[in-house]
């Protein structure tokens, strides 16, 4: 490297020139053996360095879906307890957001496409970490067909990501969030309230290293997810009626069920607080209710599904509840135990 320019650890994106970033970044897009390998092949034609990307559609239907991050609105670079968002950590939920939506259809991600925009000071080395990232998610969530199919590349005022994912639904249908009908089981696959838990770590006084283990874990859920991505194609095989990911609180995106279906999810007392015991260890230390963060909190990016009453559930799913339908004088929404969940849940405009 010329003597003029700075060391790795301090160079921004403003000392380089975009080919120079880009000849950083794109040697790291390449998804390895074994899960982006040959069968990833099957669907990119051409991948970066062109106009565009050429990616192949066999089923004759694409699944298509976007997700955005933007700095201090999806996430922060400087947490309050001390802890520092890398790029790691965002490219990796950048490929589990993307990869869960997805994956509520019933079908499998077959590529992608990402957006950076980034301020001048942004550093090179945090790009990089994106970069990995976004490719260790691909590779370490599973989504074996999914390849990095090309980018852009921009400067702005704030730090923001999307990307834009495609997937294949194999020559079956979706599931919607429409099919859910009354009888129906209504079950669970992943987690929900541990991103919520996370999240108020990151924002609280405990410093990071104070933490515990088992702390420590439910911040990672936060900072980096693990959506069950097996568990999408499992339950449209196994007859899922409706289907969606948890991505604003199990309240939020069970009503929309709910609404999209015309009835009413009601979810199980017995259940739930089994789910809030799995959030002690946070509730504890800041002196929450844990149940606000198993109805109301978001980014697990778990799966919400519903089945044909007495049919087996697939691998990974849960019940918590059944489908009913709305009395003459209700309306369709989410009910605990029969009466109405009052849960808020996450709102990019209200909160």
């Amino acid at each position: 490297m010329p003597e003029h320019l700075p060391t790795d650890a301090t160079l921004t994106v403003a000392g380089l020139s975009e080919s120079q970033l880009l000849g950083r970044i794109f040697p790291r897009l390449t998804v390895p053996e074994p899960t982006g390998g040959p069968e990833a092949a099957t669907y990119l034609l051409l991948g970066p360095g062109d106009d565009a990307a050429i990616v192949a559609a066999p089923d004759g239907r694409s699944v298509l879906s976007i997700d955005t991050q933007v700095a201090d609105q999806d996430f922060r670079l400087q947490w309050n307890n001390g802890y520092r968002t890398t790029g790691y950590d965002v490219g990796w939920k950048a490929a589990a957001q993307n990869l869960s939506d997805i994956n509520a259809m019933g079908a499998r991600a077959t590529s992608l496409v990402v957006s950076l925009t980034m301020p001048p000071e942004t550093l090179v080395r945090w790009v990089e970490d994106f970069a990995d990232g976004l490719v260790a998610g691909i590779r370490g969530l599973g989504a074996r067909a999914c390849a990095v199919a090309g980018g852009d590349l921009g400067r702005g005022r704030e730090l923001a990501v999307s990307v834009a994912i495609l997937g294949t639904l194999d020559g079956k249908e979706p599931v919607l969030r429409s099919g859910a009908r009354p009888g129906d089981t209504v079950a669970l696959a992943g987690t929900v309230g541990r991103a919520a838990a996370g999240l108020a770590l990151l924002e609280s006084d405990v410093r990071v290293g104070d933490l515990t283990a088992e702390q420590r874990s439910l911040m990672d859920t936060q900072c980096r997810p693990q959506p069950p991505l097996a568990a999408g194609p499992l339950a449209r095989e196994a007859g899922a009626t409706a289907m969606m990911d948890i991505s604003d609180g199990l309240v939020r995106d069970g009503n929309r069920m709910a609404a999209a279906s015309h009835g009413v999810l009601n979810l199980d007392a017995a259940a739930l607080k089994e789910l809030a015991a799995a959030l002690l260890p946070a509730s504890e230390l800041l002196g929450a209710d844990p149940m606000s963060w198993v109805l109301g909190g978001g980014e697990d990016h778990g799966l919400l599904a519903t089945f044909p009453a007495g049919a087996q559930l697939p691998p990974g799913f849960t019940a918590i509840g059944s489908v009913e339908a709305p009395a003459p004088t209700e309306s369709t929404g989410v009910t605990i135990a029969g009466r109405p969940a009052d849960a808020v849940g996450w709102d990019h405009f209200a909160d």
